[in-house]
């Protein structure tokens, strides 16, 4: 298993589209809240209030979308160019080939979902001339549980990407089920009052409300813990289950 995570964490850093999505979240990172600065009708930015409502706002879409396209390169594309094929019959056991993906594939959207959180931020520090900064504790715990969710939407990626096993419509249907799919299970929730508690636990929702963690009581805060843990069990059991029983040409 070692090896195979070694061999995983070998491709994402040989992975281009990885260090493109990189690259275009530093750019943004870095050069976001230079235009604020340079819009001379904002005076005083509170480094706080720009890390509440638009860093971790805009990680939202970040940590929903981005890894998708990541997902479709690193795990779908290998099912066309026959990597996988190969994978296979060098003899590894499925369930551990897709679990070393699955596991290198949520470091990498973990990375990406860090980017904005810590770089635009420093940034925004630096820029605004760090007037009224974040609290430190309310800072790592929205930055451990942003990293956390990033992993638990990357086993439901992984899911799709083995499931369509063709990078392109991978990445298509996976951008369009995330940009719909918390508002539809939103919709579905307020008319059918069994899926109420479907939402209400789901990442999909739990995900907006990192931002106000400094506020939950300790058993919010276990459930914000608990169901993207179970999340990434649920989603990595049932992508190896498929990924075992996938037949692979």
């Amino acid at each position: 298993m070692g090896n195979l995570i070694k061999s995983e964490w070998y491709k994402l850093k040989k992975d281009r589209s990885f260090w493109l999505l990189t690259f275009l979240l530093v750019i943004t990172s870095i050069g976001y809240p230079l235009l604020i600065v340079m819009d001379e009708a904002t005076l005083a930015v509170k480094v706080n209030d720009f890390y509440q409502y638009s860093v971790l706002g805009g990680n939202n879409y970040v940590i929903k979308l981005v890894p998708c396209i990541l997902a479709g390169f690193f795990i779908s594309s290998e099912y066309s160019n026959g990597t996988m094929k190969n994978m296979v019959a060098s003899g590894n056991s499925r369930i551990q080939l897709y679990f070393a993906k699955l596991i290198i594939f949520s470091v990498g959207t973990m990375v990406i979902s860090l980017i904005l959180p810590l770089l635009m931020t420093g940034a925004s520090a630096v820029y605004f001339s760090f007037y009224e900064m974040p609290d430190l504790g309310y800072f790592l715990q929205t930055i451990w549980l942003t990293a956390l969710y990033g992993a638990a939407f990357a086993s439901i990626m992984a899911l799709f990407a083995t499931l369509l096993a063709d990078s392109g419509k991978a990445i298509g249907f996976m951008l369009i089920f995330f940009i719909l799919f918390d508002s539809v299970l939103y919709s579905v929730a307020n008319n059918i009052s069994m899926f109420e508690p479907v939402f209400n636990y789901s990442v999909f929702k739990l995900l907006l409300e990192i931002v106000n963690v400094s506020a939950l009581s300790s058993g919010e805060m276990t459930k914000m813990i608990v169901v993207p843990v179970v999340t990434f069990i649920v989603f990595g059991l049932l992508g190896s289950i498929l990924y075992k029983k996938k037949e692979i040409k």
